[in-house]
Order: C-alpha cells, then sequence, then structure tokens
C-alpha cells in the first residue's frame, strides 16, 4: 500500500463528497505527477469514484435530472469508451482550454454577462455532451465540464450533487468496463485496492455528516463557483507548466 496514494484519496475523497466529482478530476493529475502512468491509476481510482458516488445517489435519486443523464448516456458516454480506449497511443492535455473554460463559468453567479454568456454556450449541449465524452476519455477531465454544464443550471445543491453524481458515476463504470476488456495485462492488487475504496467511505461519510449537511443552497452554490474557479486556475498552471 502507497502512502502517497492514501493521502492523495482522502484529499480527492473529501471534494467529491461535496461536489459529486474530485477523486477522477484531481486525483489523476496528481497521481501522474507523482510519477504512477496513466492506466494504473484510473484502476486505483475509477472503484473509489463509484463508490462515493454510489452513497451520493441513494441518498437523493429522487432528485437527480434524469432527462440530462439520458442525454449523457447517447451523446457522452460512446466518446468515453472510444478514446478511453485509444488514449494509450495519444499524449494530450487539453487543460489549457479547460481551465479558462471553467474560470469563465465559475463567474456566473457574480455578473450578469457572464450569466447569459453561460446560458447561451448551455444552449448547444448536445455539441456539449459530445466535447465532454471526448475530453473525459481522453484526458478524465470530463467531470470538470459536467459540474460546468450542472452548475449553470442552477439547481438546488442536493440535486446539483447528485445530478453530477449520476453522470460521474457512469463515466467510470463504463471506464471499468472498457479498462476491463482492453488493459488486461494491467495488474490489480484487490486487498489493497478494497483499502483505498474504504478510505474514500469513510471520508464521504464523515464529510457528509460535519460539513455538507451545515451548507444551504446560497451557500453551497458559491462554495461551488469557487470549486470552479479553482479547478479552472489549477488545470490552467498544470497545462501551461507540464
Amino acid at each position: 500500500m502507497a502512502l502517497d496514494i492514501l493521502i492523495s484519496v482522502a484529499i480527492t475523497a473529501a471534494i467529491q463528497s461535496i461536489f459529486g466529482v474530485g477523486v477522477l478530476l484531481f486525483g489523476t493529475p496528481i497521481l501522474l505527477i507523482l510519477g504512477y502512468r496513466f492506466i494504473p491509476t484510473l484502476t486505483v481510482l475509477l472503484p473509489i469514484s463509484v463508490a462515493i458516488n454510489l452513497l451520493q445517489i441513494a441518498r437523493h435519486r429522487a432528485q437527480v435530472d434524469w432527462k440530462l443523464f439520458r442525454r449523457i448516456l447517447v451523446y457522452t458516454i460512446p466518446l468515453v469508451v472510444v478514446c478511453l480506449a485509444l488514449v494509450a497511443h495519444i499524449d494530450l492535455d487539453v487543460g489549457l482550454v479547460v481551465g479558462p473554460f471553467l474560470v469563465f463559468v465559475a463567474l456566473n453567479d457574480f455578473s450578469p454577462r457572464v450569466n447569459a454568456m453561460v446560458r447561451s454556450l448551455t444552449r448547444y449541449e448536445r455539441s456539449y455532451l459530445v466535447v465532454m465524452g471526448v475530453v473525459h476519455g481522453l484526458t478524465n477531465l470530463g467531470g470538470s465540464l459536467l459540474t460546468a454544464l450542472v452548475h449553470a443550471k442552477g439547481y438546488a445543491k442536493d440535486a446539483t450533487r447528485v445530478t453530477v453524481a449520476v453522470g460521474y458515476c457512469t463515466f467510470a463504470v463504463f471506464q471499468m468496463i472498457t479498462l476491463a476488456i482492453t488493459a488486461r495485462h494491467v495488474s490489480i492488487d484487490v486487498g489493497v485496492h478494497a483499502v483505498y475504496v474504504a478510505v474514500g467511505v469513510v471520508v464521504f461519510v464523515l464529510v457528509d455528516r460535519l460539513l455538507y449537511a451545515k451548507l444551504d443552497d446560497r451557500k453551497y452554490r458559491r462554495l461551488f463557483a469557487v470549486f470552479l474557479l479553482a479547478s479552472g486556475c489549477l488545470l490552467t498552471y498544470k497545462a501551461i507548466v507540464r
């Protein structure tokens, strides 16, 4: 068991417990920076992400935007699968595009002009979902675009988190299936991976009770905007210093 992975899991699981994404969005670049390869990194992070998302979905499944979820299945998931199957042959970093976009969306709650522009962009939802699938399949950063889309819809906090969670969980499940078919050569220590999942679940329970439950809708939307802003800045920085 690697201590650096364990610490990374605990930190990113705390973020995902609040926003519905985090383990893949931040865990992937962190582990890559620490020297782990992309596919083994996914085998560690995907089960943790699924476990946390399933707990979130179980709590608030009645508030999922199922219409958006069905569109994700049709327009996003096929591209996630195809692009992940090809990812071993492509070295692509879209952080310099995704990062500034997230910063822009984060200003949605603070500027009427930006709010109008974001709403205009999300009208082309089908094209947006297709791009999201390509980005996530190639880089694991599609969760950032998913959070931006859901944030722009202005849901209450439970609906926001669970809608993000159900989409993100679907991403992860199809990624796991794809890896099971295309990456059979990757060895997995089931016992160690189970410990990582257990840590993620424990962190979720603690954060959900001690922090998430105390946030009202207004505070949550502002915190979500800060999360998008921080995500955008970090992705932009990573792309520049790469």
